[in-house]
This record gives C-alpha cells, sequence and structure tokens, in this order.
C-alpha cells in the first residue's frame, strides 16, 4: 500500500525543482515571443463534453480520452489537445471579435498512449491559433512564430517540414481514385509504409505514369526544386493551387528570415478530415517524433456553428526540453542570489533587509530560525546562493 500511494499513475510524472524551472523558463520565453506578435492568452477548462472533444472528429478518438461522468450522468473527458476547446471558446463567447482573432494558450492535455521518452498521457503544450484569415501571410506567420520560439528556447539544430495535403489530395483525383482506395493510401504515407502503398498502387491497373506519380509522393522531400518536381506531375488544378501556395508562404518565409530552417515535404500527411491546406512539424536531430507542428483547418469552427478559416499550431515542452538536454543548451537559471540570516535577537531587522534587497530585484530566501554564522554558511552554499548577509548583535 504505501509502494502505491507513492506512485505517480501512469503516463504522468513529477517535475523536481530543477525540471521545473527549466520547464518555467522555456514557458516563459515562447509567451514573451506569443505576446510580442500580439497573441491574447485563453484558459479553458481541463474538462470538456465528451461531445464537445468528438465534435466533427473523422478519427475515432475516444479510446485516447480519460473519461469521467457528472452528477447528471453526461460524460465529461480530460482535453486532448487544445484547438478543439478553444474553437467551442470562441464559437459561444468570442463569435461577435474583430478579426483576425490571434488566441495563445499553455496547458496541460491529456492522451491515453503508451508512454516513451518526450511522450507521456499527460503533457504539455504552448501553442497559438490564428483565426479570420484565409491568406497565406496568416500561415507564414504561423511558422515564422513556430522557429522563432525554437529558437528562444535555445535550440539551433532544427528543421521545419512543409507540406500541403491538397497536393496529395489533387494527385489522387487526377488518377480518379474511390473513396477507400484513397484512404488506404494516404494512411499508408502517413505511416511511412512504402511497401504498402507501392503493392496497392501496383493493384490499381493505372498507367506507369499515373502510378508513378503516386509513388513519388512520399519521396517529394527537399528544397525549392522538390516544388519544380512536384509540378512535373501535378496534372489538375486542385495539386498545382497547393504548390502555388506554398511557393507563396516560402516567400513570405524569406521576408521573415527563416526560410533556411524550411524543407518541403509533400510526403507529409496529418489528418485529411481536419487539415485544409498547409501543414508543418518541426524535427531535430535524434528524436523521433515532431517538436512542434500545426496547420490550416478552415472548416473545423463550421462543426461548432461559426464559419471561420484557422491556422495554428503547438509546440511540446516536454519535448524541447529532451532536445535541449541532447544540443547541450546551457540552462540560463535565474540565480540565486542573497541568503539572508541572523542571530535570535535580529529577526526584525533581517526580514527589512530582506524585504528591501527583494524590491531591488534579487533573489533573496530569508532563514526561518536564528542561525550561528557557521550554520548560515554551510546553508548559503548548500543552497547555491551567491551572497550571505549575516545579521547579529557582534
Amino acid at each position: 500500500m504505501t509502494k502505491k500511494i507513492l506512485e505517480t499513475p501512469y503516463g504522468t510524472q513529477d517535475f523536481l525543482p530543477k525540471s521545473a524551472a527549466i520547464k518555467r523558463t522555456i514557458e516563459k520565453k515562447i509567451f514573451e515571443i506569443f505576446n510580442l506578435h500580439g497573441y491574447e492568452e485563453v484558459v479553458t477548462p481541463t474538462i470538456e463534453y465528451l461531445e464537445t472533444l468528438t465534435n466533427g472528429s473523422t478519427r475515432t478518438i475516444e479510446e485516447q480520452l480519460f473519461k469521467m461522468f457528472d452528477r447528471s450522468n453526461r460524460t465529461l473527458a480530460l482535453h486532448h489537445e487544445m484547438t478543439t476547446p478553444i474553437a467551442r471558446l470562441v464559437s459561444s463567447r468570442l463569435q461577435n471579435s474583430l478579426m483576425p482573432l490571434k488566441l495563445s494558450y499553455n496547458a496541460n492535455v491529456f492522451r491515453y498512449e503508451q508512454t516513451l521518452p518526450g511522450r507521456q498521457c499527460e503533457f504539455y503544450q504552448a501553442g497559438v491559433e490564428l483565426l479570420g484569415s484565409s491568406y497565406p501571410v496568416a500561415d507564414a506567420e504561423i511558422i515564422a512564430l513556430a522557429v522563432e520560439c525554437l529558437n528562444s528556447a535555445g535550440l539551433n539544430d532544427f528543421e521545419v517540414c512543409l507540406g500541403q495535403v491538397e497536393f496529395a489530395s489533387g494527385i489522387m483525383d487526377q488518377n480518379d481514385l474511390d473513396h477507400e482506395t484513397k484512404d488506404f493510401l494516404k494512411t499508408a504515407i502517413e505511416n511511412h509504409d512504402i511497401v504498402a502503398l507501392e503493392n496497392r498502387v501496383d493493384e490499381l491497373n493505372l498507367s506507369k505514369t499515373a502510378a508513378d506519380s503516386l509513388k513519388q509522393i512520399p519521396y517529394l522531400h527537399g528544397g525549392k526544386e522538390i516544388i519544380d518536381r512536384a509540378h512535373s506531375i501535378a496534372l489538375n488544378e486542385r495539386s498545382r493551387r497547393a504548390l502555388d501556395n506554398l511557393t507563396e508562404i516560402y516567400r513570405l518565409l524569406e521576408s521573415y528570415g527563416v526560410a533556411d530552417k524550411i524543407v518541403f515535404d509533400l510526403g507529409l500527411i496529418r489528418d485529411f478530415g481536419y487539415y485544409t491546406g498547409m501543414i508543418f512539424e518541426a524535427y531535430a536531430p535524434g528524436l523521433g517524433y515532431s517538436l512542434a507542428g500545426g496547420g490550416r483547418y478552415d472548416h473545423m469552427l463550421k462543426d461548432f456553428g461559426l464559419a471561420c478559416p484557422a491556422t495554428g499550431f503547438a509546440l511540446g515542452i516536454e519535448r524541447l526540453m529532451l532536445a535541449r538536454k541532447r544540443q547541450g543548451v546551457v540552462e540560463d537559471f535565474r540565480k540565486r542570489d542573497i541568503y539572508v540570516s541572523y542571530d535570535a535577537a535580529n529577526v526584525n531587522e533581517a526580514i527589512k533587509d530582506a524585504q528591501r534587497l527583494r524590491s531591488e530585484g534579487k533573489v533573496v530566501e530569508l532563514s526561518l530560525i536564528p542561525q550561528t554564522e557557521e550554520e548560515a554558511e554551510k546553508y548559503q552554499l548548500e543552497k547555491n546562493y551567491d551572497e550571505l548577509i549575516y545579521i547579529s548583535a557582534d
């Protein structure tokens, strides 16, 4: 019984003082950047009604949710991401706001899955949602903002993979594929299952040119030359518009000065029923999962009764912490300045001194009991304070 009460639930973790300080430092820097770009923070409940979180979902997500019942037997769930709660908030409370609307958040989210380093059942996300603009300049701002946040967290070695869901959809349209086949091929591409993709294409009785166009999708990864390669197989307006959209976004990212971090990846697949245009994911070497990801989702708010274009992204805080550690980022904790101690007769003077120093911006700890000077010096060293002020009658 003692062992059980000392455990944390599966997929959760404690943040000890050092880790908590790193986490808070990263979050503070990220929110400073959000604020500089005009994003305002919102906070939504940790629990939502189940029908809110599953509204309009094209995938079965219930098995990943932590669910419970209220006293009226309505099913509740812990939020598994933040875009849906913000869509509910905007549609119900901010529907008459001046657009575009720029919102930011920092929250713990919950998703039941197998835990791995950087992947827990409870994890922390910071992100933004830009609502009310369908223009490429909005998408470019979102991507540039993500790059700036990663830089602010101390990361230098990372890349942003940029794709467009309409490109692959267009290639499939031009080959007159049925719905079931499209779903199969999209899932194979998303799972990087090249063998399954190529085997299914070979079964479709397509011309060699048509088959090759489908098989090339996962390999369209690289610099600006990828757009030219993609144009050679894009035979319909849908896929060509997608490429034009990426070209315009990239041109804007050059103006932001972040284009050197961008890699085109037309095989990047996320939920087709959710995303409607640009999508991106950020990766760092040595980590097998993305640090950040997002894209355009113009149809989601319609499911909540407010037709509104939208784009956004989220960063995984624990993943940033792990990437920083692996890249040898020096932790820039605020130093601990002064330890104030005293003998039995001088507590009042010590309190006044500690308060004065704090008003000057110093990090000050005041002893809670009288100490000898030797005891105070030992505590100062163990707690890593730069300076000791010891107040005594001597």
